[in-house]
């Protein structure tokens, strides 16, 4: 007999749009857990038409929609908020990601909730938080990023701040930190009763993850430059070098083995002495731009070193490892992500496509226990798209 899914039985009401709160409850969702995201009628969710023609979802919505029901729901008027708190009061948890103080203005807060249901995980995700001089402000990963110290941090030496092409504060500090929020909350509720209200500011939670450069602020009393720091290309051992054909390899060979045989595989072993002399990344830099990036990989692939080609994301896509762990899940013409974790005895499944707009309203609705009659006076009402 297979057993449930982990989150199975978890109901989730997702007010959130984009990409934080969105892959937050992707996460809930692909664990098993009931998600009804919830879209207001005039805009709903903005990433339904990023990139794409009138009418059509965008590959972005459904990658980090699937396994979720869907509900247009009017929270500015009264019929629509007494059926939000009505679903609240039979939810585990709510997510929201408007501006602070919102919620509590649409009359939806947790505060209000709690009231009804006191074991609500009632999670809002921001940017900088829920008090604090920037509550207010408006802003993007680049911006959390800026504010945390990390932007500043990336980068060659001696060149400009790099965008990253990987939102680290909306995947890691909005979305990773919420479920750990969430999932805490959840498991204290079960247990007590009672739940708990979680904060999650996207700037709070990369500044807390800047081990490294916390490292040199406690050793050295001021942040290394841009690009010069133990693990930001400062070392010969932990860089990256430019090939022959312009692709790149990176070498990641801090341990002393790893770097003996490193040098080794070069022909270079008057280079082991020499691992920590930033001068010598520029003999490395020759060496490596000597040759195309998978003759080096090919040299590589036999020497147990840390050393490694770097790929483009389609050859990611397409790496044996990669393909190995499953993680590639292509059908329906859309490419997408597996879960990043593997459970025992549980297998993943796409339940569902991601909703349409409004696709569940009847079903979620009988569920929560409304007559025909009542759901055709809500529609008429406006209270439902």
């Amino acid at each position: 007999m297979s057993r449930p899914a982990p989150l199975a039985g978890i109901r989730v009401l997702d007010l959130t749009r984009l990409l934080p709160g969105p892959v937050a409850t992707l996460h809930l969702a692909d664990l098993g857990a009931e998600v009804i995201k919830i879209e207001d009628p005039q805009i709903g969710d903005y990433a339904r038409t990023l990139g794409t023609g009138q009418g059509e979802d965008s590959a972005y919505f459904r990658m980090i929609n699937r396994n979720k029901q869907g509900l247009v729901l009017d929270l500015k008027k009264p019929e629509g908020v007494e059926v939000f708190l009505r679903l609240a009061r039979q939810a585990d948890v709510i997510v929201e990601s408007f501006r602070p103080g919102v919620v509590d203005k649409l009359g939806i807060g947790y505060a209000t909730v709690a009231a009804l249901n006191p074991k609500i995980a009632y999670c809002s995700i921001s940017g900088y938080g829920q008090d604090g001089p920037y509550k207010d402000l408006a802003g993007h990963d680049i911006n959390y990023l800026g504010y945390a110290g990390v932007l500043e941090q990336i980068g060659e030496e001696g060149g400009k701040p790099a965008i990253p092409n990987f939102q680290i504060a909306d995947l890691l500090g909005g979305a990773l930190t919420g479920v750990m929020g969430i999932l805490a909350a959840v498991v204290e509720a079960q247990r007590s009763g009672q739940g708990r209200y979680i904060d999650v500011s996207m700037t709070d939670s990369v500044l807390a993850h800047t081990y490294f450069a916390m490292l040199r602020l406690n050793d050295a009393g001021q942040p290394a430059p841009r690009g010069a720091d133990l693990l930001s290309g400062g070392l010969p051992c932990y860089a990256t070098y430019r090939c022959a054909d312009g692709k790149h390899m990176a070498v990641g060979a801090l341990e002393g083995k790893f770097w003996q045989s490193c040098c080794e595989a070069l022909e270079r072993p008057e280079w082991i002495k020499r691992q920590w002399d930033a001068g010598l990344r520029t003999e490395m830099a020759a060496l490596f731009a000597s040759r195309p990036r998978d003759d080096w990989a090919s040299l590589f692939a036999a020497v147990d070193c840390c050393v490694t080609p770097i790929l483009s994301p389609d050859e990611a896509l397409d790496n044996a490892q990669i393909a190995a762990r499953g993680m590639v899940l292509r059908e329906a013409g859309l490419t997408q992500f597996t879960p990043p974790l593997k459970l025992s005895d549980y297998q993943f499944a796409v339940r569902q496509p991601a909703p349409k707009a409004g696709e569940h309203n009847a079903a979620i609705l009988v569920a929560a226990g409304y007559s025909a009659a009542e759901i055709s006076r809500l529609q008429q009402s406006g209270a439902l798209g």
